[in-house]
């Protein structure tokens, strides 16, 4: 399996003159390729093939209006003329509806004004890690890291990225075989939830940090001030540099504790079972900010990837299932509730906490939808 391990890069102003010289060339291969086909396009020509556009690009490096394009290493503009053809691949994929996932667009031009800026070496650029600990780039020069952990193996490629507050990393993919943890017996369902991140069926709690809504007061500061500022000026791309560093300071804390109860979960449980949530249609609702302050398929993205990863199983249940109707004793649904409830009673003379309720139906219906074999609709009662 494929692996990302993402590092912190300090640059010297000179080498992030480099880098700068290095995404701008990146930027203007990718626009002339998708210059070049939506050109056909309008004129009902077919769209010219990928190795036509290869040699298009090493003959215009030798004009005098792109010989700039050759201060930067060549494996960089390839690899840009690589992402629009994977662009364009997808779209026409997802038209046909080979692709999976919601519809793409077509692909579209990049901006010299976007905040998000990456270009990628492969091994055929040689980039290595010299034995001080820098990364070494062609027509770069040797970038200090900031090595948090060692590389596991020997990466293909790296990407070196600017995001929006201006900070540089260093994304290497490396080929990693699958390292199963010990069998265990334990297992457990998850209710996911916004007043409460998560419930497990164990009886665990997982309380909801809400990144977002303790740091809305410090961002709508930030935005205010931004936008009383004058386009163009330099006291707005400063204040344009405060928003953007409020809102990583927030996304970094985030995923940091995305990646430690996901972990958790993973090393603690042989099997987790959750529900199939469809994030995209809460998303619609009123509650939209809290939806997506919880991140949940953020977490649940991590979960299945360590599951693959370590060995463990990973089941969703159909969203429809009545988890928080379902008595978890006697298997009586008593019918909808509103969220106000956070307790209920059953006939059977059980009072179930809404959110534990649900969990343990979530758990006991991911086992039997795991030992169905079939593929078919099962009740809790197999």
């Amino acid at each position: 399996m494929q692996l990302r391990y993402r590092y912190r890069l300090n640059p010297t102003s000179g080498q992030q003159a480099a880098l700068a010289r290095a995404f701008g060339c990146a930027r203007v291969v990718f626009n002339d390729a998708i210059a070049a086909r939506e050109h056909v396009r309008r004129t009902g020509l077919s769209y010219p093939k990928d190795a036509e556009l290869s040699k298009a690009l090493t003959a215009v490096k030798k004009t005098p209006e792109r010989e700039w394009l050759t201060e930067v290493s060549s494996v960089v503009l390839q690899q840009a003329l690589a992402d629009a053809f994977a662009a364009y691949r997808n779209f026409f994929a997802s038209l046909s509806g080979k692709r999976k996932g919601t519809n793409l667009g077509a692909p579209r031009f990049r901006s010299r004004r976007d905040n998000w800026q990456s270009i990628r070496f492969t091994r055929n650029a040689r980039f290595t890690v010299t034995t001080g600990g820098k990364l070494r780039l062609p027509k770069i020069g040797d970038v200090p890291v900031r090595w948090s952990r060692d590389l596991p193996a020997e990466p293909s490629s790296v990407t070196i990225v600017k995001d929006g507050a201006g900070r540089y990393f260093a994304s290497f993919v490396v080929e990693m075989d699958a390292e199963p943890l010990p069998s265990i017996e334990s297992e457990v369902g998850i209710d996911l939830g916004l007043t409460t991140f998560a419930v497990l069926s164990n009886g665990k709690t997982i309380t909801s940090p809400k990144f977002f809504r303790r740091a809305e007061r410090r961002l709508k500061k930030a935005q205010q001030s931004l936008s009383r500022k004058d386009k163009g000026s330099k006291n707005r791309a400063k204040a344009r540099l405060r928003v953007a560093k409020a809102h990583v300071k927030m996304a970094d804390a985030r995923r940091d504790f995305m990646h430690k109860q996901s972990t958790a979960l993973i090393r603690e449980n042989q099997a987790v079972y959750v529900e199939d949530l469809c994030v995209k249609g809460l998303a619609r609702t009123r509650l939209a900010k809290s939806v997506h302050d919880a991140a949940w398929g953020m977490f649940l993205r991590m979960v299945e990837d360590k599951a693959a990863r370590y060995g463990r199983t990973v089941v969703k249940v159909d969203r429809w299932f009545p988890s928080s109707q379902t008595c978890s004793v006697c298997g009586r649904v008593d019918g909808p509730k509103p969220l106000s409830i956070r307790s209920w009673s059953c006939p059977c003379g059980t009072v179930h906490d809404r959110d534990l309720n649900a969990a343990r139906n979530i758990l006991a219906a991911g086992r039997a939808e795991r030992r169905n074999a079939c593929g078919e609709t099962v009740s809790l009662s197999v």
